[in-house]
């Protein structure tokens, strides 16, 4: 069993686990190639299959039906016998239902603090109520669909060339989305889209908002800003496109309004602040075999060195965490938020995605396949991972502002850009993203960071990768040492050091609330 906590010489093919019956190859890996010591009982094993790199390798014989295990975690079942050495993928493996002992707080431990004097600190914009900014926007927010143009227009007007003589404002950045009207008044769905909306309007990395609306649509002004708490004042104005005198007027207006604004934007500056002011929010897209063994689980070390510091660590994408789930609940720190986990996942499985050609149902996306993931199993195997090893301390739905430290979860879909809009609705200001395959990604109004889990991809796509955690592969760095090394990349990143994604203009087009519920 290799060691990902010492650096040492990796050889072709990596066991994870002491228990585990199938290995992962580290490199591409040819018919008859010799894997020593990889066998039964330290044996050397024989190839006998193409085992592209990040897939797996059976490393005993195995028994049509039998556990296939990873990481000593059950992923599937063998779908036929499948002598050793021979390629272990989804053609071979049966994705399976099976029992979980959720054991809710078994494994709970306290997070063992740093002491206060020795915590981490970052360059912070600190707001007037004491809330904590990694970045210094002005949002204009649509309330529906039919507002969208407009507040794409007033954000478009604020070139960089109009915007330089503010160098303390980020950027003029617009929230359009698809909803808003032909769906239900009350209920979920519009609590969510209320919910998201709102946790924008008044995230932290906003100095100001403007709202737009257009007049007659289902989700109206007033009623949002009544549902959040919201006031029209200095740092947030509303607008009806059907009051104002329609289109060009509403842009015109909103564009004065920000004139406005700026200056008083403009008017702050960074200082040193704890720590524990950062909720990251995390992500992974486009995964590989490699996803589980290198960025996953150094983001997760990293995380426990943040909420070690007094930070929060925000792990979302419920259907990638599904199937491995009991190792969250175990961790939980009450009976009520582990069950609220519980519940979630009940609620995926048996109402909303039930029956439908999802990936909590089996199947991952085209690119994990090609990656080497055989189906859900494995990949929530290594997503999970991001959350790091401490107590689980909330469950909330998605976008609910977040008010727990530590490891919280969010119920979000899986899809990158509707998860993160959640997370940042509830008020993470940093997202951080792993990938294998070489996801692109940015999400205003916070900093996206994009971690690597595998030289090759970041070599060829370092202009969009900020941090190579392939380096663990290569046997230049422990899961330890990259997860310091990511930390402090966030610290940096919260202080206004740029991200790749930032530089490349990225974040724009990422708000995506969760569309639920029916239209009509």
């Amino acid at each position: 069993m290799i060691d990902l906590h010492a650096k040492q010489t990796l050889g072709p093919a990596l066991r994870l686990h002491a228990n585990d019956n199938v290995l992962v190859a580290r490199t591409d890996i040819g018919i008859g190639a010799k894997l020593p010591g990889a066998g039964p009982d330290g044996a050397d094993l024989t190839s006998r299959s193409q085992v592209p790199a990040g897939y797996k390798v059976a490393a005993r014989p195995l028994t049509r039906g039998e556990p296939i295990v990873k990481y000593d975690v059950t992923i599937g079942f063998a779908g036929a016998d499948i002598p050793a050495g021979t390629l272990v993928h989804s053609h071979n493996i049966d994705f399976t239902e099976f029992d979980r002992d959720y054991a809710i707080g078994r494994d709970y431990q306290p997070v063992e603090m740093i002491p206060q004097a020795e915590r981490a600190t970052f360059q912070g914009i600190v707001r007037d109520d004491g809330r904590v900014a990694t970045r210094n926007y002005i949002g204009i927010l649509s309330t529906v669909n039919c507002s969208a143009t407009v507040v794409r227009r007033i954000a478009e007007w604020f070139t960089e060339e109009r915007l330089a003589e503010f160098p303390h404002v980020d950027g003029v950045v617009a929230f359009p989305h698809a909803l808003g009207c032909g769906m239900e008044r009350t209920g979920e769905a519009m609590a969510v889209l209320q919910r998201t909306l709102v946790g924008y309007a008044r995230h932290p990395n906003l100095a100001a908002a403007l709202i737009v609306g257009l007049g007659c649509e289902r989700n109206q002004l007033q009623g949002l800003l009544d549902f959040g708490g919201l006031k029209p004042g200095p740092k947030l104005h509303g607008f009806v496109m059907q009051d104002v005198g329609g289109t060009r007027a509403t842009i015109e207006a909103g564009v004065a309004a920000v004139k406005e604004l700026l200056p008083q934007a403009n008017d702050v500056k960074r200082e040193t602040v704890p720590a524990s002011h950062i909720t990251v929010g995390l992500q992974c897209g486009g995964s590989d075999g490699f996803s589980s063994i290198t960025a996953n689980p150094a983001l997760g070390a990293a995380m426990d060195l943040l909420v070690r510091h007094g930070g929060t660590a925000v792990l979302s994408e419920t259907p990638e965490i599904y199937g491995v789930e009991h190792t969250l609940t175990r961790r939980a720190v009450s009976q009520e938020v582990g069950e609220k986990l519980v519940e979630r996942i009940r609620w995926w499985k048996d109402v909303y995605a039930a029956g439908r050609d999802v990936q909590i149902n089996g199947v991952v996306s085209p690119g994990n396949q090609a990656g080497g993931l055989a189906n859900i199993f494995e990949k929530s195997l290594g997503s999970s991972m991001k959350g790091g090893t401490g107590p689980l301390m909330d469950v909330l739905r998605f976008a609910e502002p977040i008010s727990s430290k530590g490891l919280v979860f969010m119920d979000t879909p899986g899809y990158d850009p509707v998860s993160a809009t959640g997370q940042i609705a509830g008020g993470a200001n940093i997202i951080a993203f792993t990938t294998g395959r070489g996801s692109m990604f940015g999400a205003k109004p916070v900093p996206s960071l994009k971690l690597a889990t595998n030289t090759p991809m970041y070599t060829r796509l370092s202009e969009d990768m900020d941090i190579n955690c392939g380096t663990i592969l290569d046997g230049e760095d422990t899961i330890e040492t990259m997860g310091e090394k990511i930390f402090r990349l966030i610290l940096r990143t919260a202080s206004g050091e740029p991200s790749k994604s930032e530089l490349l203009g990225l974040g724009d087009n990422e708000f995506v609330p969760w569309q639920q519920g029916i239209m009509g």
